[in-house]
């Protein structure tokens, strides 16, 4: 009886992206890059947040708080996949493999809960702006970016609850780059289908409301915007903008990877590439370019690490710090 309560495999095997062993050095450079692109913009999101004292508003704070997620979204599982790309035998640890899990969804969830406090902020900002300051106090702000991450942890814990238990004692081979828990729970040795279906309910119950309350709250805003004409809008309707670029771009690969109802639940591997590579890339890229304070701030950071000759070389041709 103990024996089919334990694992007996204790490392699975990630078939990657790609089997062909003449792409390895290829993608090894292009993730590679991608990699420190991701770590450079939102860390230069960060350190502009935190260094200007005109950005430490709401805005900029839950901003500089998606930017940290985003670098967590791509740390849990890039880095082990460029490093894949110079072994033959991608291998992961059993442990490791639900540390990966573990990681994904409070990641993803958070990032998802962020977007709705991003969007009550704007809520507030636009439909309230004279009770703005009393509503977005410190202790609001806190909470608002405590939520997300309880949220992803409750999010996570329901989801690895369903893997920690299960036998794995035949094929542990995970055709992805990362352990993903649709693929790995496929790999047990009873039968998943329940299992399966629960997570696709959890995933998608979180996903689905999330994005029902973003579509909810931009178009309260939108409606508030478009009755006003007043110049003061001209600034809200740039924000909206990259706020909405972001959500569609984030929501979009997530709910067609845990919504959308596929033939075995199979997730495809350029959604997975998109999410967790391309998402925290383009975050930091729509909201500089669609936002002055923020370039402006920037700019000024760059002056003044040039002038004091504390600047490298790799941040003086950052593209978002030039500007005309």
């Amino acid at each position: 009886m103990n024996e089919t309560n334990h694992s007996r495999v204790t490392e699975f095997v990630l078939l990657g992206l790609s089997s062909s062993q003449d792409l390895q050095p290829f993608l090894f450079f292009v993730f590679s890059l991608l990699y420190l692109a991701i770590l450079l913009g939102n860390f230069l999101i960060i350190l502009t947040v935190t260094s200007d004292s005109r950005l430490h508003t709401p805005m900029y704070f839950l901003l500089a708080n998606l930017s940290f997620i985003d670098i967590c979204v791509a740390f849990f599982a890039t880095p082990k996949m460029i490093a894949d790309f110079l072994v033959e035998q991608k291998t992961i640890s059993f442990e490791a493999c639900l540390a990966q899990i573990f990681s994904v969804y409070l990641f993803a969830g958070g990032e998802m809960v962020i977007l709705v406090s991003m969007a009550y902020d704007h809520y507030v900002a636009i439909c309230k702006p004279l009770h703005y300051t009393t509503i977005m106090s410190r202790r609001v702000c806190i909470t608002l970016v405590l939520i997300p991450w309880g949220v992803g942890f409750i999010h996570t814990t329901s989801q690895l609850a369903f893997t920690v238990n299960l036998p794995f004692c035949g094929p542990n081979q995970v055709d992805s780059f990362f352990c993903d828990l649709p693929l790995v729970t496929t790999l047990a040795c009873i039968d998943t289908y329940v299992i399966s279906l629960l997570i696709v309910l959890d995933s998608g119950f979180l996903s689905l409301s999330s994005f029902l309350l973003l579509v909810v709250s931009y178009t309260v805003i939108l409606i508030t915007v478009r009755s006003r004409s007043s110049a003061s809008m001209a600034k809200a309707r740039s924000t909206l903008t990259a706020h909405i670029t972001v959500v569609t771009l984030f929501f979009g690969p997530c709910i067609f990877i845990y919504v959308w109802p596929f033939s075995g639940y199979s997730v495809d591997k350029v959604l997975a590439v998109f999410y967790t590579i391309f998402t925290p890339i383009l975050n930091p890229v729509i909201y500089t370019l669609r936002n002055k304070e923020l370039k402006v701030a920037m700019a000024k950071l760059k002056s003044r690490y040039l002038k004091s000759g504390q600047v490298s070389a790799v941040i003086r041709n950052i593209p978002f710090l030039e500007m005309k």
